[in-house]
């Protein structure tokens, strides 16, 4: 019974209506696997208030080689599907780009689907920082495109390191931050870190990066949470609705 009504009851909406990070193109990474999963994804998407969603699919070396002939056809049958569904959400699709040897060949190529306007979301290893980092951001500027960094309070690195985002952010390097880390989804520390930024005034872009349906039970336990009405409450100012 618990779980049932659990299930079935409204969630609290989200106070911005484009979601720029999320892995709901089905089968081509580590998000979805398959169109049925997708639409109910986007379904619970859109009892959050989320009326532009932005499809960001892995683009990384050696595990998700994907390029536009594996995503495009992906991400059609997504919009398809979202259509004969009756799912009244606007769907546009980019990648989430690992700085690697694939990205750059990749640029080279030009095979790179940027958000509109040119915004580019970029991903670090969490293994280390990409070597040259300051300089590929600048020559990606150099390009005409303006580099959002995904998640950057989830890197143990920066964690340790703080001022590193102050270099960062002096650089014009915008951020997006992920909503399951300020619901504490991986953990503590990044949790800290995540609210740290927002209090900076660090923070452009909030985004779901929702792969599963558990990663949908931990934003809506979330938008139920005291924590969620604080941030509310103190009127974080983001780009997600104008950027685009």
């Amino acid at each position: 019974m618990f779980s049932f009504l659990k299930k079935n009851k409204t969630p609290r909406q989200l106070f911005f209506a484009t979601d720029v990070h999320c892995h709901i193109v089905p089968g081509v990474d580590d998000g979805s696997p398959d169109l049925e999963t997708s639409l109910e994804l986007l379904e619970r998407m859109r009892s959050w208030g989320l009326r532009h969603v932005i499809t960001t699919p892995h683009m990384t070396q050696d595990t998700f080689e994907n390029t536009s002939a594996t995503l495009d056809p992906a991400f059609a049958v997504l919009k398809e599907g979202a259509a004969k569904a009756g799912i009244d959400v606007k769907l546009e699709r980019t990648a989430e780009h690992r700085i690697d040897e694939f990205f750059t060949e990749q640029l080279e190529k030009g095979d790179i689907v940027p958000y509109p306007k040119n915004y580019l979301l970029v991903e670090n290893s969490f293994v280390q920082e990409p070597y040259g980092l300051d300089r590929l951001l600048f020559d990606l500027k150099l390009k005409g495109y303006k580099p959002i960094l995904a998640h950057p309070e989830r890197f143990r690195y920066y964690q340790l390191d703080p001022s590193r985002y102050d270099m960062l952010r002096q650089a014009g390097n915008l951020f997006q931050l992920n909503i399951l880390s300020l619901a504490g989804y991986y953990g503590k520390e990044t949790k800290q870190m995540a609210e740290k930024l927002v209090e900076k005034g660090y923070i452009d872009f909030l985004g779901t990066d929702l792969h599963h349906h558990e990663h949908a039970d931990a934003i809506e336990d979330y938008l139920a949470s005291k924590d969620y009405r604080k941030l509310c409450d103190r009127g974080i100012e983001l780009m997600n609705d104008t950027a685009f």
